[in-house]
């Protein structure tokens, strides 16, 4: 879809199709006692929302007000750095319950002439152990206990993270990104339909002071939509962040009450001052494989999304070789009466979700954080063992896999078995030189620890790590340890022509563990049925995390479900609340470049641009 011949074809021999869809458009995990309700509950799906075309530049967020200040910047010459610098400051305020300067980021960045990444995932605090979340019995505790409370927040790192990308890719002044969330904090924004729903249904906000002092009124009654809610200790907040740096929130007063607040609680953690001066983020070489036409970049550990993201395009690139009836790129998605007007065929969501269960097993079996375990990386994306797993695959469906054996294990490690959860937001930019980011940002669960410090969150990201630290005499690769961090399931992505080098692609999403299967079903929709990027965001949420297939409930055709069935799949229709925002780069037949971008219409995003 991407070269400029191949764009130009997809233009003429695709566009009816798009043009009917987007016409018709305008149109679980595995169970258990300590899977909490889904965070991000669903609001509903948009079905106005068409691509957004720009010729300079472009920013998409999970809330208008970011992607306004993302554009914004870019207006002023900055950076797609600095747009998502100055994202990520603003959903801090308007989308508190999904991410903020109290978590942690991931960042994949296209400089013009590297991909680079960055890690500002939180960090375990020294005082951790691996039985953190083990009860008095050895039994791991229930997850809101472990949730809500400082037990459960580790060394915040997003700053960290923006400050060290800055650095190195910003064209604006640091102190200039903030402006667009302290005017905002200062005079007010309104709340917004998902915001009120969060603060509606969550039921241990009662429990929070600073949440019910913030979120309702006087006779106890949630803030309704559309109240202005203004946030004057926030913008003191970013002010000093402004003048300051990041050690305004790693130092000082404002590091003290962060510890206060952790040490404190009733139900407290152990993170300290110490903790949280000695945070460093880290850049780390990207992990980049070929499929097909294309080079994909992604995250490499802690996060288990790159790995996984891969492993799935690669297991269905070797399952096509292999036979060519495993094509997908024919499978071409058929229009529906759903809400999304739109459905794959039955064979691809088989044949992804088969490839998702391979690498799901794997990612419970290896993935964790390489400072401190050895995963073998290069052999779990390695083609010749992907091949082999997609042998695997076959007309029915396989109902769980068992993770492989790549080359270059070094220990042996215990499967983790903890329960998948969901949560996050998204932020992408391409700015006017060709630069590029994605970066999935979060607190975790929704609005985290519950704890609230001078008006934003800390982060609840203790709980990424298994609750359970060995099986059998067997460490779990993702058990708790002192200055480790947690294993993600984020997949900041971005996508080369893989003959001339050329960026064609930024793409990721919010959704905690189901995240991975959200970027793999967007990709392929672009990739290989050459959907532009809000159809393919569009698309009906599927796939399986190595239970049962899940599918967006509402979204699929009695048909298509009776078809899974009769080859074999348990089939579990849920909320796939994703949050995907992509931008392409696309050329016309005279080279000219342009962008189109889209947003997820399960939530309020928006894609605007130049």
């Amino acid at each position: 879809m991407f070269s400029a011949f191949h764009l130009n074809r997809y233009r003429l021999s695709a566009v009816s199709l798009i043009a009917t869809v987007l016409t018709l458009a305008a149109c679980s995990a595995p169970t258990s006692s300590t899977l909490p309700v889904a965070p991000e509950i669903a609001s509903g799906y948009r079905t106005d929302l068409h691509s957004q075309n720009a010729t300079k530049h472009m920013a998409a967020a999970a809330n208008p007000l970011a992607a306004e200040a993302g554009r914004e910047m870019l207006r002023q010459g900055g950076s797609a750095i600095d747009a998502a610098i100055a994202m990520q400051a603003v959903l801090t305020l308007v989308e508190p319950q999904s991410s903020g300067i109290g978590g942690g980021a991931l960042i994949v960045l296209w400089d013009g002439k590297a991909v680079r990444t960055y890690d500002g995932r939180e960090t375990a605090p020294a005082g951790a152990t691996e039985k953190l979340f083990l009860q008095a019995d050895g039994q791991p505790m229930p997850f809101t206990q472990a949730q809500i409370g400082g037990r459960s927040v580790g060394t915040p790192g997003v700053m960290r993270a923006l400050e060290l990308a800055h650095q190195k890719h910003g064209r604006l002044p640091w102190p200039q990104l903030f402006e667009p969330a302290i005017k905002l904090a200062d005079q007010g924004f309104a709340i917004s339909p998902r915001l009120h729903r969060l603060i509606a249904s969550d039921s241990s906000l009662r429990r929070s002071p600073d949440m019910v002092a913030y979120f309702l009124n006087a006779d106890g009654s949630p803030k309704s939509a559309g109240t202005v809610l203004k946030n004057p200790a926030l913008a003191a907040v970013f002010k000093r962040i402004a003048k300051e740096g990041p050690d305004a929130l790693y130092k000082g007063p404002i590091a003290q009450e962060i510890v206060a607040k952790v040490q404190g609680h009733a139900n407290p953690g152990s993170l300290s001052l110490n903790d949280l001066k000695g945070y460093s983020a880290k850049e780390r070489a990207p992990l980049c494989t070929d499929y097909k036409r294309w080079q994909v970049c992604g995250m490499p550990p802690p996060s288990s999304g790159g790995i996984a993201v891969a492993q799935i395009l690669g297991t269905l690139q070797a399952l096509e070789t292999r036979d060519q009836r495993f094509a997908l790129a024919p499978l071409i998605p058929v229009k529906t009466n759903k809400p999304a007007a739109i459905e794959p065929a039955a064979e691809a969501v088989h044949l992804i979700s088969e490839a998702e269960r391979l690498a799901y097993a794997d990612r419970a079996q290896y993935v964790a954080d390489a400072d401190f375990v050895p995963v073998p990386v290069k052999g779990l994306v390695d083609p010749t063992y992907l091949a082999s797993r997609a042998a695997l695959i076959g007309e029915r469906s396989m109902g769980t896999a068992k993770p492989g054996t790549p080359p270059g294990i070094q220990v042996a490690y215990a499967p983790d078995r903890s329960p998948l959860r969901i949560s996050t937001s998204q932020v992408v930019a391409v700015d006017d030189e060709g630069g590029a980011v994605s970066m999935t940002t979060t607190v975790e669960s929704a609005f985290g620890s519950h704890l609230m410090v001078q008006g934003f969150f800390l982060n609840n990201q203790m709980t990424d790590f298994s609750f359970i630290p060995e099986e059998n005499g067997q460490k779990v690769a993702n058990r708790v340890e002192p200055g480790k961090r947690p294993r993600s399931s984020m997949a900041p992505t971005l996508i080369f022509d893989r003959q001339s080098g050329e960026f064609l692609a930024t793409v990721g999403s919010p959704g905690g563990s189901q995240i991975i299967e959200y970027v793999a079903k967007s990709t392929i929709g672009m990739l290989d049925w050459n959907l532009d990027p809000q159809t393919a965001i569009n698309l009906p949420n599927f796939g399986s995390r190595n239970g049962p297939t899940e599918l967006e409930q509402g979204q699929f055709s009695p048909a298509l479900i009776q078809t899974l069935k009769d080859k074999g799949h348990s089939v579990n229709e849920i909320d796939m609340t994703s949050g995907t925002q992509a931008i392409v780069r696309m050329k016309d037949a005279q080279g000219n470049a342009s962008l189109a971008g889209g947003a997820d219409p399960r939530r309020e995003g928006a894609a605007l641009g130049d």
